[in-house]
C-alpha cells in the first residue's frame, strides 16, 4: 500500500487515481501510523515551499517522513513535493525543507516566463529504475516558479531546458523527486509511476 501524504496542499486525488490506474493501492492520509505501515510514501504538492513545510510540521509529519525515508522505504516527491526534499527554499522567506537531499530551491531567473507552465521533454543524465521503458522524447507537464539547485549533480537523473537547465528528476538512493506532474503527463507519466510502484 502506498501512502499519499495529505498535508493540505496538492492534487492528492488525481495522484491516487493515477496509481490505481497502473495497479497499485494508494490511500490519501495524514495519519502517522498509515505512513509508518505503508510500503512506499508519496508527497505531491502545489503551492509554496514555506506553507508546505509549515503544514507538515504542524501535523508532526516532517520527522515521521524523515524516519521512514531513513529505513530505505521508497519515497517519491512530485512538484512541490520534490522541492521540499531539499535543504532550504526561498519562496515567501527562507525556510528549512526535509533536507534529505542537499541543495536549495530558488526562483527561476528573470528573463524566463514565470511560472514555467507547459510541456517539455527530458535530457537523461543517468539511467534510473524510475525511467525504465519510458520514452524521454515524450513531453511532460510542468508548472512551477522555483527550481532545484542540488549541491551535487550526481543526484540529477534528468533535466529539462527552460532558458536554464532545470532538474526534472532527482534520485538519492531510495528517494525520488519529479518536478513535473507524471499524473498529468499521459501514458509515459503513468509508466514512471508504475516504475515507482515496482520498487515496493
Amino acid at each position: 500500500m502506498i501512502a499519499i501524504v495529505n498535508y493540505g496542499m496538492g492534487n492528492l486525488r488525481s495522484v491516487q487515481k493515477a496509481f490505481e490506474t497502473v495497479g497499485y493501492d494508494a490511500i490519501v492520509t495524514y495519519e502517522k501510523e498509515d505512513i509508518k505501515n505503508s510500503k512506499a510514501i508519496v508527497i505531491p504538492g502545489v503551492g509554496a515551499f514555506y506553507d508546505a513545510m509549515n503544514n507538515l510540521k504542524n501535523l508532526g509529519l516532517d520527522e515521521v517522513i524523515r524516519e521512514e525515508v531513513s529505513t530505505g522505504k521508497p519515497f517519491l516527491g512530485i512538484c512541490l513535493g520534490m522541492q521540499i526534499l531539499f535543504s532550504y527554499g526561498y519562496e515567501v522567506e527562507k525556510s528549512e525543507g526535509l533536507n534529505v537531499i542537499t541543495g536549495d530551491i530558488v526562483k527561476i531567473p528573470e528573463g524566463n516566463k514565470i511560472p514555467h507552465m507547459g510541456w517539455n521533454n527530458l535530457n537523461i543524465k543517468f539511467e534510473s529504475s524510475i525511467l525504465k521503458g519510458a520514452d524521454p522524447q515524450s513531453y511532460f507537464y510542468f508548472v512551477h516558479s522555483y527550481y532545484a539547485k542540488p549541491q551535487s549533480k550526481d543526484v540529477v537523473i534528468a533535466t529539462t531546458d527552460y532558458g536554464i537547465e532545470i532538474p526534472a528528476i532527482v534520485q538519492k538512493d531510495n528517494i525520488f523527486g519529479i518536478q513535473f506532474h507524471p499524473e498529468k503527463s499521459s501514458s509515459t507519466g503513468l509508466k514512471i509511476l508504475k516504475n515507482f510502484g515496482e520498487l515496493i
